[in-house]
């Protein structure tokens, strides 16, 4: 329970933080608008969401996992899917019944289980997958579920009158990590390429951690005005997230 301890208490840290932000228009003070044992979700903006679910591991215990919504008019497009089917089926349950929303897609940013374990619920609801082709690839070689639509480096899909941005930038957390960008409203969704304040490296089985830095001054480069960043997991921040996780991984260890 260490994980989601520090997860919340770093949530109310960023609450603060915010509060104390006004000249962000577009962000709001973040409101936690559900809640389940197996679901959270934040709202972070005007049209943008926090979705968390959490994995059993044998390294690090109960890990929370971070996702975003975009959602503009009566359209959403979600970036990864929850750590498991339940809690996805409870998520596009909320969206459909809550928010009124039709979800038009789910984008996965890599091929590990807390990004597309839940792809499943979105077949069952034939909503359109969407991936990197390097993660296809990817969840193939391991036997997870596999997104229906491949991308090579960049993919743009509209969200009611708004578009947002799915984006390869190099390797990092793994080979075929993808950020989402959400251009409106300035909000990049960074997965687990992006550290939370403070973090350690996690988990580095399939990383290339050489290249990391680099990778992550490349998104920064391209998104230098950028509003909000949502790291994988843990607590969003400014773009003191990409300075973070460049300086962890300045050395290439």
């Amino acid at each position: 329970m260490k994980n989601v301890f520090h997860s919340i208490s770093m949530l109310l840290l960023f609450i603060l933080l915010v509060g104390c932000n006004s000249q962000r228009s577009s962000i709001v003070t973040p409101i936690v608008v559900y809640k389940s044992q197996d679901l959270i979700i934040t709202e972070l903006s005007k049209n943008t969401f926090l979705h968390t679910s959490f994995l059993k591991t044998n390294d690090f215990g109960l890990v929370p996992c971070n996702g975003m919504i975009v959602k503009n008019n009566d359209e959403v497009v979600i970036f990864d899917t929850t750590t498991d089917n339940k809690s996805s089926q409870e998520l596009i349950s909320w969206i459909r019944f809550t928010l009124g929303c039709t979800v038009k897609a789910v984008i996965t940013t890599h091929f590990h289980e807390d990004n597309l374990g839940g792809l499943s619920a979105f077949k069952h609801h034939n909503i359109p997958s969407y991936a990197n082709s390097k993660t296809i690839e990817l969840a193939k070689k391991h036997g997870y579920s596999v997104p229906t639509n491949a991308f090579d480096n960049a993919l743009t899909l509209n969200v009611g009158d708004k578009v947002v941005v799915a984006k390869y930038f190099g390797p990092g957390h793994t080979e075929d990590n993808i950020v989402g960008y959400f251009p409106s409203e300035d909000i990049l969704f960074g997965g687990c390429l992006i550290k939370e304040l403070n973090a350690d490296k996690g988990y580095l089985g399939d990383a290339n951690v050489v290249e990391w830095s680099k990778t992550v001054e490349r998104i920064k480069h391209e998104f230098p005005s950028v509003n909000l960043v949502i790291p994988g997991h843990g607590t969003p921040g400014t773009s003191e997230l990409l300075d973070y996780t460049i300086e962890l991984f300045k050395h290439g260890k």
